[in-house]
């Protein structure tokens, strides 16, 4: 199967590096995958041949007009782009701009096309005109990949057809992902962290819509000399996040987003905190902690009431509430054999949920519209 995928943006991030996982494991499974992409380099260290288009930005309450009004230039682009690849057995796209954009093509030259949906249906395109132009593009689509439930709701919520819509999680490198004793040791060494100190985790960006600053403000609260937070990631409230952690002294520890270390930056964590923003999909971060073997805490059920198992972590009620995720974190402090336990579940669960050859199977069976029809 030669599976053609389009995915245009200016700011990359964890839905693009998804994107290419899934490309470069359906590439391990014998398909052919190309990218058409204005950023050359995505691609890069995997299976999948980018290709260059460039169709402008994210499709953004700022960015509609000019889209609109350039629209037959970027259709132009886009077609001129699948006629060189021609011919192919399916187009998956992954952004609104490109869903749109693919109700508008000839049915010879993209005869099968698939949707990949990274989060719930934004909240523009649930009412009036957008929903109704995002209807219409939807159906041109054969099927719907959503990367979790909640996703899957969002998107038959608005009224695409249940039956087109299938769960395909993240697809993740679980072999390379795993808890790692020696990674532990390294990180934590490097950071100063003694061997018995309780580390508080968070891998995420630091954006105004993720409530990083709960994280910060509960490991304060806590008062505690054993207790270190270790904050991963880059972004604009990075700042404020540094402001609020200084009562934690040399015992808070800023680190960049991690790459080919994110096992050993996560295994040196006994906890893993994630602040969902109102808009999630199925966080990376929250899977790869529970690869880590770490038990995972959510601020709040966005994006995650699906995704952590019961018995593997603990989701917030009230919502980002600085004393009850304290009251969570004291807990797991002080007892290591739920910790443990809970850690264990969630690396069981991720293992058999997000495994790429597991992932790769499902998704090829609905590119190829072999998949076995769900009732719901």
């Amino acid at each position: 199967m030669k599976i053609v995928s389009v995915l245009t943006t200016h700011a990359s991030g964890g839905a693009e590096f998804a994107a290419v996982e899934l490309l470069d494991s359906l590439a391990a499974h014998g398909h052919e995958t190309v990218l058409l992409s204005n950023q050359p380099d995505i691609g890069r260290g995997t299976a999948v041949r980018v290709r260059p288009v460039d169709l402008g930005p994210k499709l953004a309450v700022g960015t509609w007009p000019g889209l609109v009004i350039r629209t037959p230039q970027l259709l132009r682009a886009i077609v001129a782009a699948l006629r060189a690849e021609a011919p192919f057995d399916v187009l998956l796209v992954h952004y609104k701009k490109e869903q749109l954009l693919a109700g508008l093509l000839p049915r010879r030259l993209a005869p099968r096309v698939v949707w990949a949906e990274w989060g719930p249906v934004p909240f523009p395109l649930r009412r009036g005109l957008p929903r109704a132009l995002y209807l219409a593009a939807a159906r041109r689509a054969s099927a719907v990949m959503a990367i979790s439930e909640g996703t899957r709701r969002s998107v038959t919520d608005v009224g695409v057809p249940a039956a087109k819509v299938i769960v395909v999680p993240n697809v993740m490198r679980a072999d390379e992902l795993g808890y790692s004793a020696p990674g532990r040791a390294r990180v934590r060494e490097r950071l100063g962290v003694p061997a018995d100190a309780f580390v508080v985790g968070c891998l995420s960006r630091f954006h105004p819509k993720k409530r990083n600053d709960v994280v910060v403000d509960a490991a304060v609260a806590l008062d505690d000399p054993r207790v270190h937070l270790l904050l991963a990631g880059d972004g604009e409230t990075e700042p404020d996040l540094r402001a609020r952690s200084r009562p934690l002294g040399d015992r808070i520890h800023f680190l960049p987003t991690p790459g080919a270390d994110v096992a050993d930056v996560l295994s040196a964590v006994d906890v893993s905190v994630f602040c969902p923003s109102p808009t999630e999909g199925a966080p990376r971060a929250v899977i790869l902690a529970m690869l880590a073997g770490r038990a995972c805490v959510s601020t709040g059920r966005e994006g995650v009431h699906d995704l952590i198992p019961d018995g593997g972590g603990h989701i917030l009620s009230p919502e980002n509430d600085v004393a009850a995720l304290r009251a969570v974190l004291a807990r797991y402090r002080d007892d290591t054999v739920l910790r443990a336990q809970h850690g264990a579940v969630a690396a069981d669960y991720s293992l058999r949920t997000y495994d790429r050859q597991i992932v790769a199977e499902r998704a090829e069976a609905v590119l190829a519209g072999t998949q076995r029809k769900e009732t719901r």
